[in-house]
């Protein structure tokens, strides 16, 4: 007699009941032994000697582990990183015990609670937007780039024509697109930002001409607070916006007041110099760390969580190891809970890689694309809609979507 052993793939609670559902356990059971399933690898920084050592004992008083580094054992004051290993359960016990501890750890309760919500959490994510709502579980939204400009990295300015760019977008619409991305300004390396009077004459005329005539929710990818006023006017649904709402101080309190979705994209540099030596000691870590902070200002602002979309840049500001680590590691992202958007498209990692130019890109953007959704992803941002709409249905069934 063979007894078969073999690796299970649970990493979510959904994935967790269903592996449990084919042994038909009863209910009760089957809501005790789910959170046992799902495994969580947590790292944590700037942690106290002290309690760092309290940590440890915690979680291994409930069966989980902590890794420390060998200056735990200074009480001088030092801080230590730690590695916390445990399964929701653990989670659960650990945070209930931390809330009631010193040396800071009362702080870190609350953080990994706000960390694990979304692996906590049951029901299913839903974003509204443009008068639609769409189940994130369901299925991967797809956006599709308008730009309109003369200078696209991606399109050589082909819809910088007005008539051409309208055009263009219902095409997108057409082969499938869910959201359409109105872009008028460039953002490739070394580009430098364009007027207001300028971006307005660009995305406007755009803007007005399918507005009314299409299904599809249209986006506008500004950095410009009154372009981004504009547009929203004139029927935009939400704003993609590359700085984080950094660059102007008008742009968050509009989102905010608007109650429109909001992209909050991860930046080192900027466009004009962002490819001059980009240098992280942990790119996911800081990444991580800017998109955290800057949804946590935008909630404080008083944005809805639920309309907070975060994108962490591929390509603006990275390098090829760089972007590659980040699309392999882009689930440690969803651990911060906010819709997670992907913009492969085309861009120059692919191009290194493949040694080709940006309309022969095709193939590499639907591997970036399936592994990114694999990984985590909600929406790709994508140039080649009727390709990508093939390869996201495809990955979506292989990971279970719908």
């Amino acid at each position: 007699m063979r007894f078969n052993p073999r690796l299970l793939s649970v990493h979510e609670l959904d994935e967790a009941y269903a592996r449990l559902d084919e042994l038909r356990p009863s209910e009760q059971g089957r809501s005790i032994m789910a959170p046992k399933m799902i495994g969580r690898v947590v790292r944590v920084d700037n942690v106290d000697t002290k309690a760092a050592n309290i940590l440890k004992q915690n979680m291994l008083s409930i069966g989980g582990e902590v890794s420390l580094p060998r200056e735990v054992f200074d009480y001088g004051g030092v801080k230590v990183s730690a590695i916390i290993s445990g399964n929701l359960k653990h989670y659960k016990q650990l945070i209930s015990k931390l809330k009631r501890q010193p040396f800071g750890l009362k702080a870190l309760a609350v953080e990994l609670e706000q960390l694990l919500r979304p692996s906590f959490r049951e029901e299913g994510r839903v974003l509204r937007l443009g008068g639609k709502e769409y189940d994130l579980g369901e299925r991967t939204l797809i956006m599709g780039v308008v730009n309109v400009t003369p200078d696209s990295f991606s399109d050589g300015g082909r819809f910088f024509d007005a008539k051409t760019a309208i055009d263009h977008a219902l095409r997108l619409e057409e082969e499938g697109a869910d959201i359409l991305d109105i872009g008028g300004e460039s953002t490739r390396p070394g580009s430098d930002f364009i007027t207001l009077d300028e971006e307005l004459r660009r995305v406007m005329p755009v803007i007005e001409g399918i507005v009314g005539r299409i299904d599809t929710p249209v986006s506008i990818d500004t950095t410009k607070a009154e372009v981004a006023r504009q547009a929203l006017q004139a029927g935009c649904a939400m704003v993609n916006e590359i700085s984080a709402m950094r660059l102007d101080p008008e742009m968050l309190p509009l989102v905010v007041d608007k109650k429109v979705p909001f992209c909050l994209m991860h930046m080192q540099g900027m466009p004009k110099d962002m490819q001059v030596e980009p240098h992280y000691d942990d790119v996911i870590g800081e990444v991580a760390s800017f998109l955290r902070e800057r949804a946590e200002a935008a909630v404080e602002a008083g944005a809805d969580t639920s309309n907070i979309m975060v994108d962490p840049g591929i390509g603006f500001g990275k390098t090829l190891e760089h972007n590659l680590e980040i699309i392999r590691r882009l689930s440690e992202l969803r651990s911060l809970g906010y819709t997670l958007l992907l913009g492969t498209s085309r861009k120059s990692f692919i191009g290194r890689i493949l040694d080709l130019p940006e309309d022969e890109r095709v193939e590499g953007t639907a591997a970036s694309v399936a592994v990114g959704i694999a990984n985590g992803a909600d929406i790709v941002r994508v140039h080649d809609v009727k390709e990508m709409v093939r390869t996201v249905r495809v990955a979506d069934a292989i990971v279970g979507k719908g």
